[in-house]
């Protein structure tokens, strides 16, 4: 069982919201107090005095979710390590895992990717990043912008499951979660060379997209296959060279 001991109300309230979102059984006592016989792990801040007889994970309410995913893995066995594995795509699958439990996962546009995952990762320690090797272009913007937590590019062959009926959606993600359980070769940058295909496509996207019929030329839709630009901005920036 978990428990939250602490005088810290800010933990406390974002501590027993995480737990009873997640469905998890647990209790409070005050600090000081007997623990009961089941506790296995104790959720407190650094100021709280407590010697517990059992695991103590300490937080503040900032990283209340940190504690509840390192006592969600203390009480399942598992190391605890954060693993966030990334189907990459123009909205990559994201799955953060503590240990073998998933602790979360999101789809967001490539834009966002890097955020979020540092936001998983910042407070971690000895976190790992696994991206799969599909979608080259997409995944070769997020290793380049992750310069501050390792990655690893794993071979996504066959972590795309079936979906069935009311899955739709969910494909991204749970590509994500068999990605991040698999050992990858260590990376620290990728880059990619567009093909002729790749670069095409990307300039009839600018067509279908511009108000004008307008599309933007192969030096433009390099730069948008790189990262660097958005379509809208590769637009943007042609208009601008004819004005």
């Amino acid at each position: 069982m978990i428990v939250v001991a602490t005088a810290d109300f800010e933990l406390y309230h974002e501590a027993v919201a995480e737990l009873r979102s997640r469905g998890v059984t647990f209790t409070t006592v005050e600090p000081g107090d007997p623990l009961p016989d089941r506790a296995r792990v104790v959720i407190t801040s650094p100021d709280d005095e407590v010697e517990p007889d059992c695991s103590r994970v300490t937080a503040t309410g900032d990283d209340a979710r940190r504690a509840v995913d390192e006592a969600l893995a203390t009480l399942r066995g598992g190391d605890g390590r954060i693993v966030v594995g990334v189907d990459p795509g123009t909205r990559p699958g994201i799955a953060v895992l503590s240990g073998e439990t998933v602790v979360a996962a999101f789809h967001v546009p490539l834009a966002d990717a890097v955020d979020v995952i540092r936001n998983e990762t910042d407070d971690a320690v000895d976190p790992l990043v696994r991206i799969g090797d599909g979608a080259r272009l997409q995944g070769a913007k997020i290793i380049n912008d992750l310069d501050d937590v390792p990655v690893e590019l794993v071979d996504e062959t066959g972590t795309t499951p079936y979906l069935g009926s009311g899955a739709r959606g969910m494909g991204d993600v749970l590509a994500a979660v068999n990605i991040a359980r698999i050992d990858g070769e260590r990376i620290d940058s990728r880059k990619i060379e567009p093909t002729d295909g790749e670069l095409q496509r990307i300039k009839s996207k600018s067509r279908e997209q511009s108000v004008d019929n307008r599309t933007i030329d192969d030096e433009l839709a390099r730069r948008v296959a790189g990262g660097e630009l958005s379509v809208e901005e590769a637009l943007d920036e042609h208009r601008e060279r004819e004005a």
